[in-house]
């Protein structure tokens, strides 16, 4: 399963993608939101590990752009964010995340939430 990681903090990114390659995922990395909706559209990963505050382009505007594209529209995204502030989770819901995890990262719960998108995903 491909899992097209976007994370701008490089110990997390490296951290986070060194951990999903042990559990088998290929993963790719994007630096920033434009990056992110680029590289869904390119290489159709099967889930999208968003994170929320990037340069450039905001995980909320990525996300909104992928959504808006009838051909990624579908891929799964599971927003991370290290902003625990209530209301948070229904921001990145409502700008079309499948589902939200905080940081630091719990690997257990976040394996979870991959596993189940990508259950869903079929």
């Amino acid at each position: 399963m491909r899992i097209l990681l976007v994370e701008d903090n490089e110990p997390s990114r490296d951290m986070l993608s060194r951990r999903l390659q042990r559990k088998g995922y290929d993963v790719t990395i994007a630096t920033d939101g434009a990056e992110a909706v680029t590289m869904t559209d390119a290489m159709r990963p099967d889930l999208v590990l968003m994170d929320m505050s990037l340069p450039i382009m905001s995980g909320t505007e990525a996300t909104k752009a992928i959504r808006q594209n009838e051909s990624i529209r579908q891929v799964p995204i599971l927003a991370l964010t290290a902003s625990a502030m209530p209301g948070d989770r229904e921001l990145a819901l409502e700008a079309g995340c499948d589902d939200y995890d905080t940081k630091p990262i719990d690997l257990p719960r976040l394996l979870k939430k991959i596993e189940a998108l990508l259950a869903r995903k079929g």
